[in-house]
């Protein structure tokens, strides 16, 4: 028990290495502190293995009873979705960590900057085995306060204002994120996850909606839970903030669409035996998620820096993820995520590469130009097909090992289940729409034409404009923000005229 404990402390003591000393060994204590990171990483890999072999791991270090001063629990639970999602973090954090020494060598705030990312490392990895609700909405605040730290730059103001854009949207969804943990303790009596499913199972309390509708419990806690979900995963209309984020450094950004991002799917796959008793709730999960995706992915395809079209690819794949939820396969979305998390991360850390190498013309043209395109092609062709022939058995048997329960994940599929008609409507749209894309792409590529309406052009523009400027949300959220603050001042003057 005393190796788990360890694992998250480990990134802590790569901080305070990087930290004491003075600034002529810096370089050395900074590759002297990729070692903790690195033991972290082994020591959650044996946490994986000893969840997986003995059962969850539940560590309790102070109880109500015992200390006045806090009302809830502080211990880890870590099962085998939380010591998964500590691989996971542990590992890409080592990598982006050694990375990070490279790439602020010589740089005057590379000690400050390495060790909030050695912060970073160990909140996250207390943040996914946290033993309930309100230990982990702390820890999800001080992520958030990383989030700032890590982006500030006070001497770039477009970095400057990203950072302020992103701490203080967060704080949209935390307000509904701390909304529903009062709700549920209230409704519930507990926020330690095991008895809160437990108790949310047997109770038939409701809360009044309006007057006449009420709805369950298990729905209001869910629904608030998930705007906090929204804003931390990028969400429409919460999304805003991600790209502002891009002018971050590329570790800062390799972190975030690798890791932090992802503490919204997470939430929502810690809960799923909650999520799993309100089916409204997963339908308005489907439903965000869906948009969020089509929105995401068409946004990229419009953007002209790498930076950018990873980032809004980072919005769209985390709408899958979310739609995902939404449809009750908590286990894809959680390999979804894995599968995210690693190969966005090798995209962030490799964009100046290819940025360079763009920039880099040649001084004679090859032989054969397409030569090296069409070796690569048929590279891209098999690794891809292999990908996805072994993706169906890799995906069934996570699911198994997520989830040893069959019954379990009937029950979230059975909850998130839609009206036949419904859902065979939306999968024969979806195959029109593919078949129909596959022939215009197939038409244009052989200098074929497909008929389309004439309307369809000047539409086509439109929607260009509309998606490069990001459907106008930024502006809207600037208007809004100019109105509340016009508000609070003319509240303030007049309070000041009253007063004595």
């Amino acid at each position: 028990m005393f190796a788990v404990i360890l694992v998250p402390l480990l990134p802590l003591l790569a901080s305070l290495i990087v930290l004491v000393g003075d600034e002529g060994s810096r370089n050395l204590r900074a590759k002297i502190a990729a070692c903790p990171i690195g033991a972290a990483f082994l020591g959650a890999i044996a946490t994986l293995w000893l969840v997986a072999t003995e059962g969850p791991i539940t560590i309790r270090f102070y109880d109500p009873a015992s200390l006045a001063i806090l009302t809830f629990p502080i211990g880890f639970y870590i099962d085998r979705l939380s010591a998964v999602m500590m691989v996971l973090i542990s590992g890409v954090g080592t990598i982006i960590y050694t990375y990070s020494i490279g790439h602020l060598y010589q740089d005057h705030h590379d000690r400050r900057f390495l060790a909030l990312l050695g912060f970073t490392v160990s909140v996250l990895l207390c943040l996914v085995s946290s033993a309930n609700l309100m230990m982990l909405f702390l820890l999800w605040q001080v992520i958030s306060c990383l989030l700032y730290l890590l982006a500030h730059n006070h001497s770039h103001d477009a970095t400057r204002r990203g950072a302020v854009r992103t701490f203080t949207l967060l704080r949209v969804g935390d307000v509904a994120f701390l909304a529903g943990i009062v709700l549920a303790h209230s409704l519930y009596g507990t926020l330690e996850f095991q008895e809160l499913f437990a108790r949310a199972a047997e109770s038939t309390a409701t809360v009044p909606l309006l007057p006449g509708i009420e709805i369950s419990g298990a729905t209001a806690v869910t629904l608030l839970l998930f705007i906090g979900a929204m804003s931390k995963s990028a969400q429409f209309p919460l999304f805003i903030w991600l790209p502002g984020y891009l002018y971050a450094p590329t570790p800062a950004t390799a972190l975030l669409h690798a890791g932090i991002i992802n503490a919204g799917g997470f939430l929502i796959n810690r809960l799923a035996p909650l999520y799993g008793l309100s089916p409204t709730t997963l339908h308005v999960a489907l439903v965000v998620g869906a948009l969020t995706a089509v929105l995401g992915a068409t946004m990229m395809l419009v953007q002209n820096d790498i930076k950018n079209t990873l980032g809004f690819s980072t919005i769209g794949q985390m709408g899958y993820m979310i739609m995902e939820c939404g449809l009750g396969a908590f286990s894809l979305a959680v390999f979804h995520l894995i599968a995210h998390g690693l190969f966005k991360a090798t995209m962030f850390l490799n964009s100046g590469n290819v940025i360079h190498k763009a920039r880099q013309e040649p001084a004679s043209p090859h032989a054969d130009p397409h030569a090296e395109e069409r070796e690569f092609s048929r590279l891209t062709w098999f690794t891809g097909f292999t990908v996805v022939f072994n993706y169906l058995f890799a995906v069934e048997s996570f699911t198994k090992f997520l989830y040893p329960n069959p019954a379990e994940v009937a029950t979230y599929f059975q909850a998130a289940a839609l009206p036949t008609w419904l859902f065979d409507g939306l999968i024969g749209g979806t195959a029109l729409v593919i078949i129909l894309g596959w022939f215009y792409i197939y038409a244009k590529a052989h200098g074929q034409t497909m008929w389309v309406p004439n309307v369809t052009e000047g539409l086509r523009h439109r929607l260009y404009v509309l998606f490069l400027n990001r459907l106008y949300v930024d502006q809207a959220n600037e208007r809004l923000g100019w109105a509340v603050t016009h508000v609070i001042r003319s509240i303030d003057s007049r309070a000041k005229r009253r007063a004595p």
